[in-house]
């Protein structure tokens, strides 16, 4: 549509006659997008992008749609038969043009503000299993048909329903999408990191571009996966999102960029796709062979004439036995394959790279960095994870410490929205739990207290998407649903839990159940469009859990108690490290938990707490993996 119609000469005159063109980026004002596209919704019975609605001076709207070519086609009305219609209207009718926008906000505030009741609880969780194990796809992973999202949150729930239930069946939904989607070209088996959805049922061809939230909940996903099963290759993936992140997607200062296009040249994924002959060239005649055969490379190709490298269909292992060699050997050979290619592929043009650093998706990216640092044990991700925090404390908030949505170019602009505030004070949290630095604790603590003054609905409960201090829209919406990305009063609902376990504050503990209730109905309407908000609600059913290992924490004895602990999947306890000294003394004023918690005669000492009641203390690694297996 910008190519059609907004760099055409004769619409630019049309619109530039009789109306004020505003263009949105969603990213940088997602309020007015989840606003207008509510309108557009009501309107038409359907949304979706590029959103085109006409708006009267006062910013009520009277027509939304989405996309229109320049010239009516294809049953669709074009823009250059619309506006002048729309310009005679507002011309000749405009107190009826008035009176429909009118109409319009009232129903949109309507649909907006009203509560679902409803009650939650552990049969929630139920009755949200059975709705994925419904939408499951059984061939290739995933749910629904396409085009398949990751939404990854859906599979960190299920992971968490297997843990507290023992159903295999839910864990076997996780492990074949995790699969699918890293085996098909939704996964850049060259330069790693996801594309943002697949076009097909089987993961095979993606819409090309990446985007940083995708890749951040993927890498929690794949860690959490790899903690419950103890497989290699989800780790692998996980540190493989992390190196192309690390590599492609970081400002010098420390923050993220946020997407990668899906063309380059004007072609959608011609920076991704393949010829034999061009992979012939990068490996040589014998080693391209293998590669083509292995990764689904042929002349016809599988998209537009052109191949997506995939594994869809091929074992490794059962490909080198059939070549006559190890799997450790093919694994050293696809290596250097990937090595050559990745070296051959940066010498085309690369697609644009939208380099705005937004706040709420570096607090996703800060939250898989940190967990990737403590159950993989990188500690470089843990450095990032930290280098990111600081660029967002010191750059994208005001001296008066009110958060700000996007950073670019050394401009930092936009009021936060609950998002940034939800996901940041993840971030923190799950730094606190990579680095034991209880100042991430304290922060977060800050944040959590300004999110519910700048947020909360005193009236219905929950947090409103723009704050009170931002510019004021025609209608105050509540994002609940957990789509692409989870909503940031799910998210909050989790980690205010998570933050009062740990600062003992029953204010926090008492909004993230407000938060839960005022959600609830929707959620029992709808158990799998609202999946982080359940991975709130399986915390709070679950027995409280508290784990503290105090002394030196480089003495062997913590190191191996410590390992034990994260390589463990418990998703709801809480880690707590108090170190010996006026370190140990810092944790203690932050943490009210642990200040009858110390080394025993000098050993490090393990304390195992669970339904309030803590365990005999333990200097024994070995008695702590006992415990832990309990």
């Amino acid at each position: 549509m910008e190519r059609e119609s907004f760099e055409d000469e004769e619409v630019a005159a049309l619109l530039n006659e009789h109306f004020v063109s505003v263009k949105v980026d969603r990213e940088e004002r997602p309020d007015v997008d989840h606003l207008y596209m509510s309108v557009c919704q009501s309107m038409t019975g359907q949304g979706g992008w590029p959103l085109t609605v006409i708006l009267t001076p006062d910013k009520k709207p009277f027509f939304a749609g989405t996309y229109f070519p320049k010239t009516r086609k294809y049953g669709r009305y074009g823009l250059m038969d619309l506006l002048p219609q729309l310009a005679e209207k507002w011309r000749d009718e405009r107190d009826k043009i008035e009176e429909i926008g009118e109409q319009i906000v009232e129903e949109t505030k309507r649909q907006l503000l009203s509560n679902l009741d409803g009650e939650l609880n552990a049969e929630s969780l139920d009755r949200a299993y059975r709705q994925y194990a419904q939408l499951y796809d059984e061939t290739f992973g995933g749910f629904g048909s396409a085009p398949k999202f990751p939404s990854a949150h859906n599979l960190s729930l299920l992971l968490r329903y297997y843990k507290r239930t023992g159903e295999t069946r839910a864990l076997e939904m996780v492990e074949r999408s995790l699969d699918g989607m890293y085996r098909g070209g939704l996964y850049d088996h060259i330069g790693f990191g996801f594309a943002r959805y697949s076009t097909d049922d089987k993961w095979l061809v993606p819409h090309f571009e990446k985007m940083l939230y995708d890749n951040a909940l993927l890498a929690i996903a794949y860690t959490e996966a790899y903690q419950a099963t103890e497989k290699p290759l989800y780790a692998e993936v996980a540190e493989h999102i992390f190196a192309y992140v690390l590599r492609d997607m970081t400002d010098p200062e420390g923050g993220f960029y946020s997407a990668e296009d899906a063309d380059s040249e004007g072609v959608e994924g011609k920076f991704y796709v393949w010829k034999p002959d061009e992979v012939a060239e990068a490996l040589g005649v014998d080693d391209g062979e293998l590669f083509c055969e292995l990764y689904d490379i042929t002349e016809e190709g599988n998209f537009e004439g052109h191949s997506i490298p995939n594994l869809i269909g091929q074992v490794p292992e059962t490909f080198a036995v059939r070549k006559g060699m190890s799997a450790a050997e093919l694994n050293v050979k696809r290596k250097a394959w990937r090595e050559k290619l990745f070296a051959y592929r940066e010498k085309r043009v690369r697609p644009h790279k939208d380099d705005k650093i937004l706040t709420s998706w570096n607090g996703l990216m800060i939250a898989a960095l940190a967990k990737g640092a403590k159950v993989l044990g990188h500690p470089a991700y843990a450095e990032a994870a930290a280098k990111a925090e600081s660029f967002l404390w010191t750059k994208l908030r005001r001296e008066d410490g009110r958060l700000l949505a996007r950073y670019r170019d050394g401009e930092a602009a936009f009021p936060g929205y609950a998002d940034d505030y939800a996901y940041l004070l993840w971030g923190l949290i799950e730094l606190y739990e990579a680095t034991f630095e209880p100042d991430y604790l304290r922060k977060a603590t800050s944040l959590a207290r300004d999110m519910l003054r700048l947020f909360w609905d005193e009236e219905r409960g929950g947090l409103f998407f723009y704050g009170q201090d931002a510019e004021q829209l025609l209608a105050r919406m509540k994002e609940t649903y957990d789509g692409a990305m989870p909503s940031g009063n799910s998210v909050a609902a989790y980690n205010l839990q998570r933050l009062a376990k740990y600062v003992y504050d029953a204010e926090l503990a008492q909004k993230a159940d407000e938060l839960l209730q005022a959600f609830a109905g929707a959620a029992e309407r709808y158990p799998s469009g609202h999946a982080m908000l359940l991975t709130a609600l399986d915390f709070a059913v679950s027995p409280p859990t508290e784990i503290v290992i105090a002394g030196d924490p480089d003495h062997p004895v913590a190191r191996r108690m410590l390992e034990s602990v994260r390589s463990r999947f418990m998703p709801n306890a809480v880690v707590i490290l108090v170190p010996n000294g006026e370190r140990g003394d810092r944790v203690r004023e932050t943490i009210p938990l642990v200040r009858d918690k110390a080394a025993i005669g000098g050993r490090p000492t393990a304390y195992v707490c669970e339904n309030f009641a803590c365990l005999s203390p333990t200097d024994d690694p070995e008695e702590l993996e006992e415990l832990l297996g309990e």
